[in-house]
């Protein structure tokens, strides 16, 4: 459900992460999603509330429609509005999805191709970083807060898409709450801009590894809830191309 993406999609570096908090889980109702498309690159990183099997399902319905419409939509905001559609639909025909108190936060992005920036709707998700070459570190919170996904019914107002600068050299991290809920042996969140911040990191991949390394030395190995990690770097100037050497989630026991 959760493929492996490219290395290198509309000519951006990508690599993506998940870790279940249950042992032998492969799948639980964290998301993320990255494709190609005629508007640029467009990506999703997504949370469905609760577990279990509702979960995987709710998870499945909105990578489909994500998938189909990330093609088609020409704006997030539209594309935000298939989602919406797409879960409320699926969770009236489903008494597993949770028709009524079911929802997904998720942030979609768009970078368009040629151009030096990027375009992010947040519907109730933790907000997105941005690290610089030079190890600066931006916040991308939205400018207003948003329902999450398939909350509809309670009130409609305008999706509000925020457009920010996405420089050659530098790197967007998404991530899902299961990283800045991660506690220590004291009950300490993790918190990724501070950790992170003052770092460089020679692309996405390794920016994973050195995360989720930390998020388990901050938490002693122990997990309450799953993680699902996507970076998406612009190459910097005269970069030379990379090959992925370790796979995206490498074994423990891998040397």
């Amino acid at each position: 459900m959760l493929p492996e993406p490219a290395e290198r999609i509309g000519g951006l570096h990508v690599a993506a992460w998940y870790e279940a908090a249950e042992a032998d889980a492969f799948i639980g109702g964290d998301l993320y999603a990255v494709q190609e498309t005629p508007f640029g690159v467009r990506l999703a990183v997504g949370d469905v509330r609760g577990k279990g099997l509702g979960a995987v399902e709710a998870v499945a319905v909105v990578l489909g429609a994500f998938r189909e419409a990330a093609d088609a939509e020409p704006t997030l905001e539209a594309l935000a509005q298939r989602l919406e559609r797409a879960l409320t639909r699926e969770g009236t025909r489903r008494d597993s999805l949770d028709a009524v108190e079911g929802f997904t936060t998720c942030v979609l992005g768009e970078i368009p191709p040629g151009a030096s920036g990027l375009r992010l709707l947040n519907r109730g998700h933790p907000a997105p970083l941005l690290l610089h070459a030079n190890g600066e570190l931006a916040v991308l919170a939205p400018a207003e807060a948003a329902l999450p996904l398939g909350m509809g019914e309670l009130g409609g107002w305008p999706d509000l898409v925020q457009e920010w600068a996405f420089p050659a050299g530098t790197t967007l991290l998404l991530f899902t709450d299961g990283l800045t809920e991660a506690r220590d042996g004291a009950g300490n969140f993790y918190d990724p801009a501070a950790r992170l911040r003052g770092r460089v990191f020679p692309g996405p991949q390794a920016l994973l590894s050195a995360l989720s390394s930390d998020v388990r030395r901050h938490t002693g190995g122990g997990a309450t809830d799953d993680m699902a990690l996507l970076a998406v770097g612009r190459p910097g100037e005269r970069e030379p191309e990379r090959r992925r050497t370790v796979p995206v989630v490498p074994r423990d026991d891998a040397t």
